[in-house]
């Protein structure tokens, strides 16, 4: 019988449905038709089925292969951070498994989606204490949002759709997914129904338009508002929103460190950072302030000091995604379960008949410029030795505060934040919560993968950046154009500070001794090596190194014992804070 000219259509269509394929097809299949583009990984014996299938669907999924598991995790961060979409990591087994919890850890600190896929032994070896078997589910349970083990490879489809749902709605995070080796290779039919999100995982919906006009009234009638902002605010796309409502309302902002780039860092109502390494006024006014406003934060110790201490004088507004945010630390005069961007919007709303602001907070904006005055961001310029701050500055003139700066975790962490001005969000990737030495460089990979177009520096300390500088071989290999500046003090530098303040300046295990040359190092890489010792050294090297084409890395010599001021000692409260 002859068909007709749509029957062989749906034909090849019933036919590729009830086509057998593998699970590892399968699970490829499902990252494609997420969206995914990129896949950070390294292979071994329980995922050589889907090594097996990448190798064929090469147009469609690009895999980059890195030096370290670790290394994989923090260029999917990177990866994510720099883009708002979910980073996909595939590792095998055992040993690559627990290799990537470090950046599973980072990534559940720091509210960041990830999707990773982790192979796992046979199904009727699990609980053998078979090669290279560990329970990877029971690792990660308590750093994951959601964990799964695929025992059917019937379900891995839905479970792959569920988990990207997982980790980009609500408050984000990493999800894993452990696939034993025989699910991969057994076949299933392609699913044909459509995966809708159980009700388990429902969002929270739209925040309570009673609540936002209350805290729009507390906002119009304060007299000492702040706006504490983190990194809800950047996750939810909502930076537009926050700006219009400051201005609307002439309401200072001050953002944490992971909400650097929310609020533009040179706008007149930008106080900088807050918190223990914060800026003096930034402090002042919330330890002043009569009414604090908290979107997407989750009051940090970092950022609160002595809680009892903390925002004394104020009524607490605390706006979260994440329920078990909302009251943890502090316990809010109003708190609101909400995303922050349909938050910020309602505020919008609720405030529209509100004409200007102007001249209503002149008084609180004197007081803050007073403060301003009093302890502004100083330090002692030298001719004889690079200053880290000098340092800061200099990327931030060349740079225009317009480079995506990943960092890894120390004293050049808190001096780019309290010195290079972000403009945007998206712009600072750095390790918040869990405080990862070695995030740095391969998340500025990931990053430059993800937006190759753009300026992507990994700012780094020689301590940090040696615990990952294998990933210089990625980034060489995929032929990014990261630029990497060390800032290179010989010591690890916050932990000496810490050693010379509060331990009588005993130095233990802190002296960075065997450093290698990291120019040589460089270029035993395939990268280009420069190197700055003096100040009159660093503006030249700078601009070479970031207008040159390719991996880049510069090695900054800069004064081995400055510190990082001002500082709130541990025990104490913001407004006690030490300057110098």
């Amino acid at each position: 019988m002859t068909a007709s000219a749509s029957q062989p259509i749906a034909a090849g269509l019933a036919a590729s449905e009830r086509e057998l394929v593998r699970g590892a097809r399968l699970l490829c299949e499902a990252l494609v038709s997420e969206g995914v583009d990129t896949v950070f990984g390294y292979p071994g014996g329980a995922v050589l089925h889907v090594y097996d299938e990448l190798a064929a669907m090469r147009a469609e999924l690009n895999h980059v292969l890195v030096r370290h598991e670790q290394g994989a995790v923090h260029m999917a961060e990177g990866y994510a951070k720099a883009t708002g979409k979910p980073g996909v990591v595939l590792v095998t087994s055992g040993p690559g498994a627990t290799n990537a919890v470090t950046g599973i850890a980072n990534a559940y600190c720091d509210s960041t989606p990830l999707v990773v896929i982790t192979g796992q032994v046979p199904r009727p070896m699990i609980g053998s204490d078979a090669f290279q078997e560990v329970d990877t589910v029971g690792i990660t349970r308590p750093c994951t949002k959601y964990s799964y083990i695929v025992r059917d490879v019937r379900d891995l489809d839905d479970i792959v759709h569920e988990a990207f749902h997982v980790a980009t709605s609500g408050r984000p995070g990493p999800v894993l997914i452990d696939i034993p080796k025989d699910v991969t290779a057994d076949k299933a039919t392609r699913s044909s129904s459509g995966w809708a999100p159980s009700l388990r995982f429902r969002s929270s919906g739209r925040p309570d338009p009673s609540v936002l006009r209350r805290v729009a009234e507390k906002l119009v009638a304060a007299r000492r508002p702040v706006l504490y902002v983190g990194g809800g605010v950047v996750h939810a796309d909502a930076a537009v929103e926050l700006l219009a409502l400051a201005e609307r309302l002439d309401i200072p902002v001050t953002p944490t460190l992971m909400g650097l780039g929310a609020f533009p860092a040179g706008h007149p109502l930008c106080l900088g950072m807050l918190g223990m390494h914060g800026t003096y006024w930034a402090n002042m006014a919330v330890s002043e302030a009569d009414l604090l406003v908290s979107v997407g934060a989750r009051f940090d110790d970092r950022v609160t000091g002595l809680v009892n201490k903390f925002a004394p004088k104020a009524e607490v507004v605390h706006i979260d995604v994440d329920p078990a945010s909302v009251g943890k630390i502090v316990r809010p005069h109003v708190g609101l379960v909400a995303d922050a961007r349909d938050a910020l919007r309602g505020l919008l709303a609720a405030t529209s008949g509100v004409e200007s602001a102007e001249g209503r907070l002149s008084g609180w904006w004197e007081r803050i410029q007073e403060w301003k005055d009093f302890a502004p961001l100083r330090y002692e310029p030298s001719a004889n030795v690079i200053k880290p701050q000098q340092l800061c500055e200099e990327l931030q003139r060349i740079t225009d505060g317009r480079a995506i700066v990943a960092t890894d975790v120390g004293q050049h962490q808190m001096w780019l934040a309290q010195y290079y001005r972000f403009g945007e969000p998206r712009q600072s990737l750095t390790s918040g919560g869990l405080g990862t030495m070695g995030f740095g460089l391969p998340a500025a990979i990931g990053a430059q993968i993800g937006r190759p177009d753009e300026l992507v520096i990994a700012f780094v300390g020689d301590g940090g950046f040696q615990m990952t500088a294998q990933e210089l071989s990625t980034a060489v290999l995929y032929g990014t154009n990261t630029k990497v500046v060390v800032m290179n003090n010989s010591y690890l530098g916050m932990v000496r500070q810490w050693q010379q303040i509060f331990y009588e300046g005993v130095y233990s295990a802190v002296a960075m001794d065997g450093n290698p040359d990291f120019v040589k190092l460089a270029e035993a890489y395939g990268a280009t090596g420069l190197r700055a010792t003096r100040p009159e050294d660093l503006a030249g090297v700078l601009e070479e190194g970031l207008s040159r084409p390719g991996v880049v890395v510069m090695d900054i010599l800069v004064d081995p014992e400055e510190n990082v001021f001002p500082m709130v000692p541990p025990g104490a409260a913001p407004q006690e804070m030490v300057l110098s």
